[in-house]
């Protein structure tokens, strides 16, 4: 054998772990010489049997002698570690006679060993076995330590046994072949390990991440390695770190085998992260999972004040640097649907399974540094410290702060962190850096430094201190182009956009690029930039003009003279000073624009230039002595101070500050005095001092004392430019400043004695949001009134008392703001902070120091509906659970739509009028006689607060018409809009003149009813935020029913459906969105190219057969009036309204609504912002259900858009009609990025030059689809040439139709046209459809579904295979590859079920099955899965046919007791009727029925047209009995007489005939005849609604129902 080094870790008193590189040989001659056996099994999975099991098999074969060698392989992944794997794997040791001298060999990941293990701890009550772990995680976490499991539906490793192997091999070999996601998995158990156990160890981990990655990155030749003369350092240091580890482990083992005590350590970041795994697996990995788990352990620690900010900043770091998660809110995390389900509550619930928890008792390791723990064992820690960790939103109690006075440091100053480290950075030599900010910026700034190559980072002190060794102004581009991401730290990106024109470059074509996050790529760089480029620099902006990203030259600075306009932000000045000594000229930097602002951050700059060795030059006016804003910067390089001791925040110094302001307690803040070289130190003496304040400053000490609570004072004029961040803390206390500001600050204008006036912030509209407008919206929320300034804003006090409790508040990502309004929390009960992580910006720890520090509880909160995005101007919506509230003119169907509503939603109904005239004991038109218009508003608008108060949830609320006609009503109802729908009910003025002349129970108006409908309809429009437009043309004057549909296909929507797709949408209960936009699914829509859709709604079904939805392409309307207009157009709102709603009147398919402009190949005009948003909100006040928008309107507009548009969803656009976008070009990942960051869905058009165009475009799709935050994408070329990429975009194809008059766009292609080219690409095979069942020679489906697919172009067959009974033929035809699906009919719907592998609820509960569908499952095999769509033909015959005034059947009779009889019950069970009455002949078989239907209330019936108890008559009567078995004639022998009085209900109702034949049977016959008000249904049209519910279930597309039913009638009229 081959020489090999190995190092062998010592387990339970043996050298049994060895490790080393290529040590297969080695293997193999170990296990054979110390091992002997008849019989060596080497179990592995697929994927590592394809890399090494041939190279185990040469080994062994070249030295076996007697002994045999057995390999089984697995499928891979996590559903093999189960009682069904583990029983596969015994089975074949069985059948080949493997004995109790086996050797079992665990080849592969942690499921191997795992499963394997378990197997050998118990085939022959135990066998040896080896580990050979292949995955880092397994090498140095499941195969150490003889624990063995297999997982069940209850949870992971549930069953299992301690088995120990006798050795475990760690071949680092094996790594070089492991996918890169795969090594960082394993190296969070490395990191685990490390900060429980050993600082040193952890310490290497951090600051050699590169070199450990280049170890596996880097495949070994000729076996080097496998000894140590051969070893590279990078293989030196691999094995360093894994031996390391498992050494860890290993000991831990040797003293707590059986995980009693100490051995539950190494789960530090498992009990959480467990249950996030539990919910995420198998998106996300173990280990992925684990480091999420480890920094929220972590944070509880911190929490319970056991571990600092620091060693969880450390570990978060360490963290990042090997690419995993450390948050729940990660993109990789984020964009999976299941982490949806991450509540709180879910997860909690896990984490009871866990084998570490004492009874209820859960139990989490906790750190107390890096390298130990608080106790040696896992600490219980109570659900509620739990639960406030893994809480996105905080909630402050309100008291006194049980720890004044306070004394406290804040963190290290965010403004002197960043300086500090570019600083020592571009400076000569080492300097130690204390009290730095561990946050999300300075981490920022240090992974971009070490980008840059320009400094040297390590940790003393524990973390404490950090050591920069400093490059002295050397610095190189990122490796391998990688671009600098900046997140959204505004500081870093604005200091480094100098420093990378300092970067040297190795070749000429590189360049450094910096971006940022979505809201960063917002923040305005322009001036900095246009002051760089004017001195030389080369910088391109990458997307948006004045915006992130940038690509910048790594030319050097020149220098010499600088102007630069310095009125938007002083960063750009420090950023030019800093990097000035530098430049190949000394430099003379000039501030233009005007007022500089925030001074004292230039001064703190220059301040620790001079500190570092580099003295600035301000230059003075020789005339008046004053200081210029001119700076003269010599060249040179900074010299690092030894030690340089950061300054505390001051700006996050003013909160704890504030909270004794406000409670009237004591706090003094160390660190930050009159000395200080901060702007907002000077927030004690200069805001709480003139607000009542007592305030003592020290150099270096500030100690505030407030007044008694309520006594604040209004400032006054403040100007607070020298300290604009502060301002939100200035903000939120003003709020409740009622006492009149001091003499020399009342404002001399007449405003209100306790107006607040803040000037000078004008920059703060551009920092992490917009603050000034987030800071008035959110004080809105509370009650308090202000006023925006150019430069500031007003705040009026008012006392706490009076202010809202129970708000929200949304904070915009944004730390301060989120901070500021705790300050509110400490005396406004209920003050909810939504975003509590925004902090971790600069003060990680402020929700645990609040707490543990200033002495004020702090609750974890968990948010029912978590938003993603906001708009300052307008919060999202809450719950889908909140109330609907109606209003609308009296007469406009409230009452009639609401009861609808609440009956589709399951929901109650309250109507106002009623609960009025119940609480005042008297009818409206008395109570306004007696008292008058005035006294009934203000009773009506008492009510109104009631019923939102007390009914908030589940209802939907139906008030008086006239609600609107007083402010305060009018307020509440704006101010309920954030939480819930207002539906303002429209209806034609001229049908409500109508209804309301005929109207007594409300008073007369007084006035003309035009007059009120036009005073109130601008009230009614500010209120809603929703319409629902009441088609009256279904009803007539007195309600009794429209003309009579077509027999064919209707085209008519009912109000009912129209009601259930609306309320559904808007309330989010079941939005009526496109579910073929699934990934692996194909969907479509029909562009409408129409200027009045009114002429095709005839056709609309025709049309849009296939389809998953309709384009309505707004910008091609035109009202009559301006039909013949030729160019651009603004259709006029209420003509738009009237299309889309004559459109939902003929179809439920989800619209798309589209203003597409003239440069990208519209009619819209390009510069018409206004009136285009202006529709948007239109068509989301419409509950249209997507909406495409340009990217190229200003995002400010979209954003509010994004903000309001609730469960309606945005196509973020972009059409190039050029030919010039190249799909692999960097534009197009511009256009894409920003449209990604912007809709739910991309939509990207190109046109195509060459058919290679569209390979480019296909492989654009999927490397963005790949992407772990991957969205839905359109992307299309235009044109003949780009038909092709019409046909394999999968995302929304747009199609056209014959009927319509013109293409949306050159090159598109009918439905039916994409689905024939996708078979003869072979993407789309034909299936073969069945109908079984006996006798079925004149079945119509045959008919219906082959019509359906030819008329769609899909290449499938529909046969009739009529056997006697289920047998070998069916069970063949079902397992076929080419089996589409099957129907099936008597008297196979039951016997059918044996051979189905699942069952829908409904068909369960029918007990009967009428349609076969064959899926896939995850792993590719096939599922038969059986449904029964009989009762929804039935349920849909019926609600069409329904009389608009009957909500849900009171009653509703069934004829006969078959087996239709049973669908026929659980439809009208679906549909809410009351009561069920059965009639049959047999009343044997009645019973039976009955009980099979407990939930039902289903009442016999002994003779038709008496009804049980006096019960109401029928509004529903289906028939499921042979025609000829029925009779008018009452003397007719053996046939059942069916009488008059069958048809007694007044309000009508609809009669439903199963039986084929003949087209009129006596029940029909005897409903026309006799029936007011009563519509029949045939039973063919039954048949066809189940066929068409059938078709889709087969084929994910909706039936073409007008050209299927024309076709079936005519069958079905020839054999009748």
């Amino acid at each position: 054998m081959a020489e090999v080094d190995v190092r062998k870790v010592s387990i339970l008193g043996k050298e049994s772990i060895h490790c080393g590189f290529h040590l297969i040989p080695y293997i193999i001659q170990t296990v054979i010489e110390t091992l002997p056996s008849s019989t060596y099994v080497l179990v592995t999975d697929t994927n590592v049997g394809n890399i090494h099991l041939s190279a185990f098999q040469a080994e062994f074969d070249s030295r076996k002698g007697n002994a045999r060698f057995l390999a089984y392989v697995i499928a891979p992944g996590e559903t093999s570690k189960s009682r069904e794997g583990k029983a596969e794997i015994e089975d074949y040791l069985l059948l080949n006679k493997c004995t109790r001298d086996t050797v079992i060999l665990a080849l592969g990941g942690g499921v191997i060993g795992d499963l394997v293990g378990f197997v050998a701890a118990t085939f022959m009550r135990g066998v040896r076995f080896v580990q050979i772990p292949t995955t880092l995680l397994a090498m140095v976490d499941s195969s150490v330590g003889g624990k063995t499991a297999i997982d069940t539906p209850h949870g992971k490793n549930l069953i299992g046994a301690f088995w120990q192997p006798e050795y475990i091999f760690i071949d680092a070999a094996f790594l070089e072949t492991l996918p890169a996601r795969e090594f960082s998995n394993g190296m969070a158990e490395v990191i685990k390990t490390a900060a429980i156990w050993n600082e040193t160890e952890f310490a290497a981990l951090e600051s050699r991440a590169a070199e450990i990655f280049a170890a596996i990155q880097t495949p070994s030749v000729n076996f080097a390695g496998r000894t140590e003369s051969t070893r590279s350092p990078a293989q030196q240091l691999l094995l360093s770190v894994i031996a390391g580890s498992i050494g860890v482990k290993a000991h831990i083992v040797t003293i707590d085998e059986r995980e009693t005590g100490l051995r539950n350590l190494v789960n530090f970041g498992h009990t959480i992260g467990h249950a996030i795994e539990a919910i995420l697996t198998p998106a996300m990995l173990h280990g992925e999972c684990v480091a999420v788990g480890m920094i929220l352990e972590a944070e509880v620690a911190r929490q319970l004040g056991v571990l600092s900010q620091v060693a969880v900043g450390r570990l978060t770091r360490c963290l990042k640097a090997y690419n995993l998660p450390v948050s729940l809110a990660d993109p990789r995390i984020a964009s999976l649907p299941a982490a949806r389900s991450l509540s709180v509550s879910k997860l909690l619930d896990i984490m009871k399974i866990d084998k570490k928890n004492s009874g209820p008792q859960k139990k989490i390791v906790i750190l107390s540094r890096i390298g130990a723990t608080y106790e040696p064992k896992a600490t219980v820690v109570a659900d509620k410290v739990i639960a406030k960790t893994l809480s996105e939103a905080a909630k402050v109690v309100p008291g006194i702060p049980s720890k004044s006075p306070i004394r406290m440091a804040t963190p290290g100053s965010k403004s002197i962190s960043n300086r500090a480290l570019l600083l020592a950075a571009l400076g000569t030599g080492t300097c130690r850096l204390k009290n730095l900010l561990h946050s999300d910026d300075t981490q920022v700034m240090m992974n971009a430094l070490v980008e840059l190559q320009g400094a040297k980072f390590d940790w003393e002190d524990g973390g404490e201190t950090l050591v920069v060794s400093g490059g002295a102004g050397a610095l190189s581009v990122p490796q391998d182009g990688k671009e600098i991401y900046l997140g959204n730290a505004g500081t870093a990106a604005r200091f480094l956009t100098t420093v990378c024109t300092l970067v040297q470059a190795q070749r000429a074509d590189q360049r450094t690029v910096i971006t940022g996050n979505a809201r960063m790529k917002q923040r305005p760089i322009g001036p900095l930039v246009d002051a760089l480029r004017a001195n030389g620099s080369s910088i391109d902006y990458l997307e948006s003009q004045g915006c992130l990203p940038l690509s910048i030259a790594p030319a050097g600075l020149k220098g010499a003279r600088i102007q630069l306009a310095a009125s938007v932000s002083s960063q750009y000045v420090s950023s030019i000073l800093l990097c000035a000594p530098y430049a190949a000229e000394p430099v003379t930097l000039e501030l233009t624009g005007g007022q500089v602002i925030s001074q004292p951050y230039i001064d703190m700059t220059i301040a620790m230039m001079h500190t570092f060795g580099i003295a600035v030059e301000r230059e003075t006016d020789p005339e008046t002595g004053r200081p210029r804003d001119v700076y003269r910067i010599p060249k040179g390089a900074y010299r690092n101070p030894a030690e340089y001791h950061i300054e505390s925040d001051a700006s996050s110094a003013t909160y704890p500050l504030a909270i004794a302001a406000i409670t009237g307690t004591t706090c003094t803040i160390t660190n930050i005095g009159s000395a200080s070289l901060q702007g907002d130190a000077r927030f004690a003496r200069e805001v709480l001092e003139p607000m009542g304040c007592t305030v003592v400053q020290t150099a270096t000490e500030t100690t505030v004392t407030g007044p008694p609570v309520g006594q604040l004072r209004a400032l006054g004029l403040v100007d607070m430019e020298p300290m604009t961040d502060a301002f939100l803390t200035a903000s939120v206390l003003a709020a409740v400043a009622t006492q009149p500001p001091l003499p020399e600050r009342t404002l001399q204008d007449g405003s209100k004695p306790t107006t607040t006036r803040i000037i000078g912030i004008a920059n703060q509209r551009v920092k992490e949001c917009n603050r000034i407008k987030a800071m008035i919206d959110e004080l809105a929320k509370f009650g308090v009134e202000t006023s925006e300034l150019d430069d500031g804003l007003e705040v009026y006090g008012k006392p706490i008392s009076e202010l809202k409790q129970g708000v929200s508040v949304h904070c915009y990502d944004d730390h301060r703001v989120a901070m500021a309004f705790s300050v509110l929390g400490s005396v406004i009960k209920d003050t909810i902070i939504e975003e509590k992580r925004c902090v971790e910006k600069t003060w990680p720890n402020w929700w645990d120091d609040l707490e543990n520090k200033i002495g004020l509880e702090v609750e974890g909160v968990e948010l029912s509906s978590m938003h993603d995005i906001a708009s300052a101007s307008r919060p999202t919506e809450e719950s889908s659970q909140a109330s609907v509230v109606l209003i609308g003119m009296r007469g406009s169907g409230k009452t009639f739509i609401g009861e609808l509503a609440a009956s589709t939603l399951g929901w109650q109904f309250v109507d106002a009028d009623a609960v009025f005239e119940e609480k005042h004991q008297t009818g409206v038109r008395e109570f306004v006689q007696k008292n008058g218009w005035p006294a009934f508003r203000d009773a009506e608008t008492e009510i109104l607060q009631e019923l939102l108060s007390q009914n908030s949830r589940g209802h939907v609320i139906s008030l008086g018409g006239g609600i609107v006609e007083t402010p305060k009503a009018r307020d509440i109802l704006k101010a309920y809009t954030q939480k819930g729908p207002v539906v303002h009910i429209v209806r034609e003025i001229d049908e409500v003149i109508n209804y309301l002349g005929e109207e007594t129970a409300r008073p007369a108006y007084g006035e003309p009813i035009i007059d009120v409908f036009k005073r109130r309809q601008p009230w009614f429009a500010e209120c809603c935020s929703y319409e629902f437009v009441n088609y009256t043309g279904v009803l007539s004057s007195n309600g009794g029913l429209a003309e009579d549909e077509s027999k064919t296909a209707p085209t008519l929507m009912s109000v009912r459906d129209e009601v259930s797709r609306f309320f559904n949408h808007i309330t989010g209960q079941k939005p009526n969105l496109a579910p073929n936009l699934a990934k692996g699914r194909r969907s479509y829509f029909l562009c409408l190219t129409y200027p009045d859709i009114t002429p095709a709604l005839p056709h609309i079904q025709e049309m849009t057969a296939g389809v998953d939805a309709i384009e309505l392409r707004v910008d091609l309307l035109r009202s009559p009036k301006d039909f013949d207009k030729i160019g651009p157009y603004i259709p006029p709102v209420s003509y738009v309204t009237e299309q889309i709603v004559a459109l939902r009147h003929k179809t439920a398919l989800p619209l798309i609504f589209t203003v597409r402009t003239v440069s990208q190949g519209g009619q819209f005009p390009d510069h018409a912002e206004k009136e285009a948003f202006e529709l948007f909100f239109t068509a989301v006040r419409l509950g249209v259900e997507y909406i495409d928008v340009e990217i190229s309107w200003t995002e400010k507009n979209i954003q509010d858009l994004l903000a309001r548009k609730g469960h309606s969803q945005l196509i973020a656009s972009w059409h190039d009609w050029s030919g010039n976008m190249h799909w692999d070009g960097t534009p197009v990942e511009a256009k894409y990025r920003l449209a990604h960051s912007l809709g739910d869905i991309v939509k990207l058009v190109g046109k195509a030059n060459e058919l290679e165009d569209n390979f480019a475009l296909h492989r654009f799709v999927q490397r963005v689809q790949a992407a772990p935050d991957a969205k839905p994408v359109i992307a299309i070329n235009m044109g003949v040439e780009g038909q092709m990429s019409r046909i394999l975009n999968s995302t929304f194809s747009p199609v056209t139709h014959p009927l319509l008059p013109s293409k949306a766009a050159p090159g598109q292609l009918s439905f039916a046209q994409i689905q024939t080219a996708l078979h003869l690409l072979g993407q789309l095979p034909a299936k073969k459809f069945y109908l079984f069942g006996t006798p079925i020679a004149h079945s119509m489906s045959p008919t219906l579904h082959n019509t359906a697919f030819e008329a769609l172009g899909l290449p499938h067959r529909y046969e009739l295979m009529e056997t006697a009974m289920v047998g070998e033929e069916i069970k063949a035809a079902i397992t076929f590859p080419d089996f589409g699906g099957a129907s099936v009919t008597i008297p196979f719907k039951r016997d059918i079920m044996p051979l189905l592998d699942a069952l829908s609820e409904d068909a369960e509960a029918i007990g009967a099955v009428n349609t076969v569908i064959p899926q896939k499952r995850e792993d590719g095999s096939l599922l038969l899965y059986g449904e029964n769509t009989d009762w929804r033909g039935i349920l849909h015959s019926i609600r069409r046919s329904l009389p608009q005034t009957v909500l849900k059947p009171e009653a509703a009779l069934i004829i006969g007791a078959g087996g239709t009889s049973r669908a026929a019950i659980y439809a009208l069970w679906k549909l809410g009727t009351k009561t069920v009455y059965l009639f049959n002949r047999t009343r044997a078989s009645a019973e039976t029925l009955v009980a099979a239907f407990p939930e039902v209330q289903v009442k016999l019936v002994d003779e038709l047209g008496v009804w049980p108890n006096d019960g109401p008559a029928p509004t529903v009567i289906i028939s499921t009995v042979p025609a000829s078995a029925t009779t008018l004639d009452s003397a007719a022998p053996d046939a059942l007489y069916l009488p008059r009085s069958l048809f007694a209900a007044p309000a009508g109702g609809v009669v439903i005939d199963m039986a084929y034949k003949p087209a009129e049977t006596p029940l029909l016959a005897l409903a026309t005849n006799v029936g007011k008000n009563w519509r029949t249904v045939m039973g063919v049209e039954v048949l066809l609604e189940q066929g068409y519910h059938q078709f889709q279930l087969w084929t994910g597309r909706h039936c073409p129902k007008s050209v299927v039913s024309e076709r079936v009638w005519k069958v079905y009229s020839m054999s009748a």
